[in-house]
């Protein structure tokens, strides 16, 4: 038998289909499992053991081709699909891209969510997916398994990575004299910058483990101009000097490096996925997210506990800290658009180090 998953979406997304691929290799033990991705977030699924292979589309680089180079584009990744001759096709996107590419392949077997655009590609979808609310993308991927008759064995979030990652850590950490299990990593930055937190907030973060706590810091964030920026920012309110390697790290070496972190600190992104599915300790800042479809999901539980619609709140060993305003969350791109949230700008630094402190104690 052979199953491709189709995920269009991005990092965070891609990481969150992992329990849904062991379950079906739990289920299909005999099941050769494909997937198919946008460009940039394959690391999220390779050197994973339930997965063959991986079909890549290259979104932004078809997306600026003639349009008759773009059309070729197409065809030979949808012919790629086709070719791969699947038994079963299990589309994880809302939009159409995914349910179109489910159709093309020609597989029996379609599971996928319904388009509210173009209703009569539904008739050729076998079995339906449906987004219900209050819950969590990984329980609404898991949905998959479930239409087919089957129940989760376990709902882990996992990431892979080879020994040689670990090597490159290894070296970074003695290098900088920093210890396993003793310093925070701090994740200030999301490629949508309506999700950062008030950059006075972020530094007062960073002083306070450093010289308070007496427990470094250590930044990361992705190699994007932007995020740069938004990090130099920062480090000039600092009074203290935590380790920057903003753009120095591949996302495996990010998860490496977090594996070994005390605790999380960080924005709504996908780093903080990442550091749930090592079970590393989670302190992440919501401000438009929704909490019971986003939050860090904790290995060791089999049902969601983020159960408020607002609000902190904790599943296991991560803790989401949000406001309580009617508006929140308003699941926008910052107040009225703009790409700024008051509600981030306005956090407790207060709750902020109370809850490092704790994680600080063990």
């Amino acid at each position: 038998m052979k199953i491709l998953v189709i995920k269009f979406m991005h990092i965070g997304d891609v990481l969150l289909i992992t329990p849904l691929l062991k379950n079906l290799k739990y289920h299909f033990p005999d099941a050769e499992i494909d997937v198919a991705l946008n460009k940039g977030t394959e690391e999220m699924v390779t050197e994973n053991p339930n997965v063959r292979k991986i079909h890549i589309y290259d979104r932004m680089k078809i997306k600026n081709l003639s349009l008759f180079h773009r059309l070729d584009a197409e065809f030979d990744f949808a012919i790629g699909i086709r070719r791969g001759n699947y038994d079963m096709v299990i589309n994880l996107n809302s939009g159409d891209r995914g349910l179109l590419t489910a159709l093309f392949s020609g597989a029996k077997e379609r599971v996928s969510f319904l388009s509210s655009k173009n209703t009569f590609l539904n008739r050729f979808v076998t079995r339906a997916l449906s987004r219900l609310q209050l819950r969590h993308w990984v329980d609404i991927n898991l949905d998959a398994l479930r239409v087919l008759g089957k129940e989760p064995k376990e709902k882990k979030v996992e990431i892979f990575w080879k020994e040689d990652v670990d090597n490159i850590i290894d070296e970074l950490l003695k290098k900088n004299a920093l210890k396993e299990k003793q310093f925070i990593h701090f994740h200030p930055v999301s490629r949508w910058l309506f999700k950062c937190i008030d950059d006075k907030i972020a530094a007062e973060i960073i002083d306070f483990c450093q010289d308070t706590l007496h427990l470094p810091v250590v930044i990361t964030a992705a190699p994007i101009k932007e995020e740069a920026q938004k990090v130099e920012d920062i480090l000039s309110l600092c009074k203290t000097a935590p380790l920057n390697l903003t753009g120095k790290l591949s996302l495996k070496e990010t998860a490496a490096i977090n594996k070994r972190s005390l605790m999380y600190v960080g924005v709504d992104t996908a780093i903080m996925h990442i550091s749930a599915a090592n079970n590393v300790p989670v302190l992440a800042f919501f401000g438009p997210s929704i909490p019971y479809a986003w939050g860090p999901w904790d290995n060791t539980f089999m049902e969601n506990q983020y159960i408020s619609y607002r609000g902190n709140q904790s599943m296991g060993k991560h803790t989401i800290l949000q406001k309580q305003w009617e508006c929140v969350p308003c699941d926008a791109k910052g107040c009225h658009n703009l790409g700024i949230s008051d509600c981030l700008m306005q956090m407790d630094i207060e709750e902020i180090k109370e809850d490092i402190l704790k994680n600080a104690k063990g």
